[in-house]
């Protein structure tokens, strides 16, 4: 059965840079406090593999996503002063992808099309 979930989940995988982990965690937290205020975001944080890190990023839709972005556009540079982004995934349907194709192409991500799958809303 195909989906009609229309959320959209970005993966971005970076490396540390040697002696600079104190710091990307501190940019951890405040990515993660202004995320928290986004309508649109579903969920939102990192996780680590020694000096490799995750972030979990999950949006209603590609609209979200965008506005996530403009959101962190004033502090996004700092990331990039104590890491160095491997590769960025963006997950979601070839609807909600179109929407993102041209701007997230200067980011060069990898496209996964969501083709089945269900979305559980919660009670709270």
């Amino acid at each position: 059965m195909a989906t009609s979930d229309s959320c959209v989940s970005v993966s971005p995988y970076f490396e540390i840079l040697p002696g600079q982990a104190a710091a990307f965690r501190a940019i951890c937290e405040k990515y993660v406090s202004w995320s928290s205020r986004e309508p649109g975001c579903l969920y939102y944080g990192f996780s680590f593999h020694g000096e490799l890190a995750h972030c979990r990023e999950g949006f209603e839709n590609a609209e979200a996503l965008l506005a996530h972005i403009e959101n962190l556009r004033p502090i996004l540079h700092e990331m990039g002063e104590v890491s160095k982004l491997l590769r960025i995934e963006v997950h979601g349907t070839e609807t909600e992808l179109a929407k993102l194709k041209a701007p997230l192409a200067g980011m060069n991500p990898q496209w996964f099309v969501l083709e089945y799958g269900v979305r559980k809303h919660s009670n709270s």
